[in-house]
């Protein structure tokens, strides 16, 4: 049974059509339908049927976003999408969870290792097309000039996205929303911030997540860095302390 509703698709830009999109999925009417509506938008595809193989291609094919299930055989999108985030040279493609687990704990658990999106199937083509060049607009407007900026005990290197802290330098890795979410609230500190503010800034306007996303985000970057550097402004939203 397909899960999305075949549909005209919309015309990509020239530099949409140069993207490689990488579908992990493991239902082969999943993967015809999403080839042929891709191809007609003008992408290069790259299938996979499990998440082993989704790794692979992953590291052999470079893509520019990969659209990833979750319920699939030898490895889940989970795993896959943590794996991903751990490594030097994959942690920053853009990653849109497109699987039919819907409950609000799997929506949290998935942006939570990773996923800049997590759509429930069944999706219409032309709602996911649009997620994902949403997805692919809001990171070329983060490939920006490198920037290193220091601030209280704090090094945040956005061209390595690395950060470093004390004086002994000690190295701290973030998943890419989380740092794209530190470097912003960072580079305005004594600001306060909505939710749909820090939303509109860091995942762009054109992409839709909901607000606790932001929260979840803060939580995992308060783990790694502590509670001292994000104040919660209670019934508004988060600022960097000045």
């Amino acid at each position: 049974m397909n899960h999305a509703v075949l549909s005209l698709p919309m015309v990509a830009t020239p530099t949409e059509a140069q993207a490689k999109i990488l579908v992990v999925d493991d239902e082969d009417d999943i993967l015809d339908l999403m080839e042929y509506n891709l191809h007609r938008a003008g992408f290069e595809v790259v299938l996979a049927r499990d998440g082993v193989e989704g790794l692979r291609k992953a590291e052999a094919e470079a893509p520019s976003l990969i659209v990833l299930d979750i319920l699939m055989p030898n490895m889940d999108g989970i795993e896959v999408c943590r794996r991903l985030r751990q490594s030097a040279h994959l942690r920053q493609i853009p990653i849109l969870m497109l699987t039919a687990l819907s409950s609000d704990e799997d929506h949290v658990r998935g942006l939570d290792v990773g996923a800049d999106i997590y759509l429930s199937k069944p999706i219409s083509v032309p709602v996911l097309l649009s997620q994902i060049k949403a997805l692919l607009r809001t990171q070329r407007r983060t490939e920006e000039p490198p920037d290193l900026l220091r601030i209280h005990d704090l090094e945040i290197d956005r061209d390595r996205y690395l950060v470093f802290r004390g004086s002994d330098k000690e190295e701290l890795r973030f998943p890419r929303k989380e740092f794209e979410l530190l470097y912003f609230l960072a580079s305005h500190p004594g600001k306060v911030f909505t939710r749909q503010e820090l939303l509109d800034h860091v995942w762009g306007r054109d992409v839709y997540v909901v607000d606790r996303t932001v929260d979840v985000h803060v939580r995992k970057i308060r783990e790694k860095l502590s509670n001292i550097y994000i104040e919660t402004v209670k019934g508004v939203g988060y600022k960097f302390m000045e």
